[in-house]
Parts: structure tokens; C-alpha cells; sequence
């Protein structure tokens, strides 16, 4: 059946040949996929700021591009949370302060002692389900990752992760817009019929573990995993550890409408899958059914990114017992009550606020 799918596309496939690549050479990073899961490079992390550092804005677009610096969400005792603001309809707000936004740990209510509107540039990584487990999902991929750079501004960086059996490293971060779709163009036909989502999400993850700043994963995927070395429990634990975002984008939602594969209770749990993803790592999870939903996702992504505030506590309980701490992030008004915007027609909207859901705290002692 897959098969004839891709026979199905040759004539689609044309344009891709004409406009293709020679192939990219393997870097370090890509080279170390067969031994485990993939490692961030080595690289000298300075004390942490206390505001999130920014790539150099003059560094010429010549050679390798250096990445943008990170550091984990627990620093000492400080908590370091991003978090953007919504009414129910999805409409962003801005202007709110320190004063409108409220903390829980575990029950407990925290004091906010760090708070920034952060403007720095985007870090992201496009993610990409890149597999012959169906042409559909393959061609979606591409061509919405594609579609996806030209959100992006010039200071923003973006680096390019593809995964079927394996997980590849097309391109590291870079600056340069064009070095990437470049490279989406030069992916033509997936080598294995395998989807190993859980440990390409994992993989990722701890590739920007070091690295400062606002940072997102943009996972284009259908949510299957096929064969994975780790369980969606697994997955999940260790996003307990990230402060990396993660917004997903179904790419399979077109085919399951064009009945192309059988979805039944498997693709829910696909679906079920990118939704948690997201919702723990403070995102959000798109299903399109057509290509021109995909501008307004799009403008979404970058816009959660750009309009996110950086808030900080200090735990009441300063227990370094390595436990997973739950948090609510609530926004407030003056009076500590919940807070509401009106709607074009005057009634009051009720205000979301999307924050990772908790996170895991440290062990040992300071200083260790």
C-alpha cells in the first residue's frame, strides 16, 4: 500500500529532484546516533544571567554558525518558568506584570521573585517525522517545515532534526534561513518505514540542554511510534526535566480524512501523544485538516514564543530531593482574583495561561 503511494507521487517528486541538494556530510553530532542517545556538543556555559542571554546580533552568517547558549530550568533553588498569556479564543495578551500572574507548587502559593517580557530571539528546532511509514506524512512534513521559515526573523535560529528508525541532524543552529530549506528540500526519500518518535523527542531534548533562553522543539509528526528503545513513560519522565517547549503539529489528520490508513483507536492514541507533549512542556498541539490552516498555526508558534514572559521562584520547600513537583500558573488581577479581558462584544473571557506543568528538583546540595 505505501508503495503505491509514493508511485502515486512521482509527479509531485519531480519538482523536489530539480530542486535538491547534493547530500550534507555527516557531523559529529549525526555520527553518534548509533551510540546511544544523541549528546549536546561540548561547549563552555557561562554563569547563568539574570535574564536570558541572546545570540550575538552582529556574528557574520560565514561557516559553521555557533548555537545559542542554554542552561536547565532549576538553577540553585531558582525555578525559571516561560509562560504566555490567552483568552479563551486563543488571542495572545500583553502588558500584563508581575503582579498578574500567580504560582503554585504543589499546593503551596510562591512568591514571583524574577520576572522579564523576554525579546530575545527565537531558538527552535523543526523536528521532522521524516519516514516511509506513509507518503503523506512525509510530503506534509516537508512541505510545512518549509512553510514554517518563513515565520521567522533574521535573529532568530533554527536548527533541522530528521527521524524514521534514526534520528539525523540535517542542520545545526544557524541564523541562516535559506542553509535549512536547503536541506528540506534535499530529503527525498526516507530510508526505513519506522517511526521512532519517543526517542527522537528524548534525543532532542538533550540536544538543547545547555543551551539559554527561549527554546522550542516544533515536532511535525503523526504521533506514531513504532520502535522506540523507550516507552511513552519514559518520554514523559524525562520531559518532567526540560525546559524546552514543545509544539506539535498532527501531520496526519489530512490522510485519516482521506481514509488513506485506518485510524481507529491507534491514531487517538497518536494524537493523545503530541497533545501531552505539549500541554506538559507549556505548548500547544495543532491537528490541520487543510494546508491553509497552516499560516495562522504558524503565526501561533512564533507569536506564543515571541509574547512569552520568563517568571521566577524560589520554592518554600527547599528540599533537593530530586522529586517532580507540580505547579499552576494562574493569571490574576489586583485584587488576586481571576482575571478576565472582554470580548469584542463586551463579555468577560476567561484567561489562560500556558506553563510547563511542573518540574523535577535537583539533588545533593548547592554547590554540588
Amino acid at each position: 500500500m505505501i508503495s503505491n503511494l509514493w508511485i502515486r507521487a512521482a509527479v509531485p517528486a519531480i519538482l523536489t529532484i530539480a530542486l535538491a541538494i547534493p547530500p550534507r556530510g555527516w557531523t559529529a553530532f549525526a555520527q553518534q546516533q548509533d551510540n546511544g542517545p544523541i549528546k549536546p556538543p561540548q561547549q563552555t556555559v557561562p554563569p547563568p544571567p539574570q535574564a536570558p542571554a541572546q545570540p550575538a546580533q552582529d556574528q557574520k552568517q560565514t561557516g559553521q554558525q555557533k548555537p545559542p547558549d542554554y542552561s536547565i530550568a532549576v538553577e540553585s533553588n531558582l525555578v525559571r518558568l516561560e509562560a504566555v498569556a490567552t483568552d479563551q479564543d486563543g488571542n495572545i495578551l500583553t502588558g500584563l506584570n508581575r503582579s498578574n500572574f500567580r504560582i503554585i507548587d504543589d499546593g503551596a502559593p510562591q512568591q514571583i521573585t524574577y520576572f522579564s517580557p523576554s525579546d530575545a530571539p527565537i531558538t527552535v528546532v523543526i523536528l521532522m517525522e521524516f519516514s516511509r511509514i506513509s507518503y503523506w506524512f512525509a510530503r506534509d512534513a516537508k512541505v510545512w517545515g518549509y512553510e514554517f521559515l518563513s515565520h521567522l526573523n533574521k535573529k532568530d535560529w533554527v536548527a533541522l532534526i530528521t527521524y524514521d528508525l534514526k534520528t539525523t541532524l540535517q542542520v545545526d543552529f544557524t541564523q541562516n534561513r535559506e542553509e535549512v530549506e536547503q536541506s528540506i528540500v534535499g530529503l527525498f526519500f526516507p530510508d526505513f518505514s519506522e517511526a521512532n518518535t519517543f526517542d527522537s523527542v528524548i534525543e532532542t531534548v538533550d540536544r538543547m540542554q545547555d543551551v539559554k533562553g527561549k527554546k522550542a522543539i516544533l515536532l511535525l509528526a503523526s504521533g506514531y511510534d513504532t520502535f522506540s528503545k523507550h516507552t511513552l513513560d519514559q518520554t514523559i519522565k524525562h520531559l518532567r526535566t526540560t525546559d524546552v517547549t514543545i509544539y506539535s503539529v498532527g501531520v496526519a489528520e489530512e490522510a485519516m480524512v482521506r481514509s488513506i490508513r485506518d485510524g481507529g483507536i491507534g491514531y487517538v492514541q497518536a494524537k493523545n501523544q503530541l497533545t501531552t507533549f505539549s500541554r506538559m512542556t507549556g505548548g500547544y498541539a495543532w491537528f490541520p485538516r487543510f494546508d491553509g490552516e497552516l499560516p495562522g498555526i504558524f503565526d501561533g508558534v512564533t507569536a506564543y514564543l515571541r509574547n512569552q514572559v520568563t517568571l521566577g521562584f524560589t520554592p518554600t520547600n527547599p528540599a533537593r530531593d530530586g522529586k517532580y513537583h507540580k505547579l499552576k500558573v494562574e493569571a490574576v488581577d489586583n485584587n488576586g482574583n481571576p482575571l478576565t479581558v472582554p470580548n469584542a462584544k463586551g463579555k468577560p473571557r476567561k484567561v489562560i495561561v500556558y506553563c510547563r506543568e511542573g518540574y523535577t528538583a535537583p539533588t545533593g546540595t548547592v554547590g554540588d
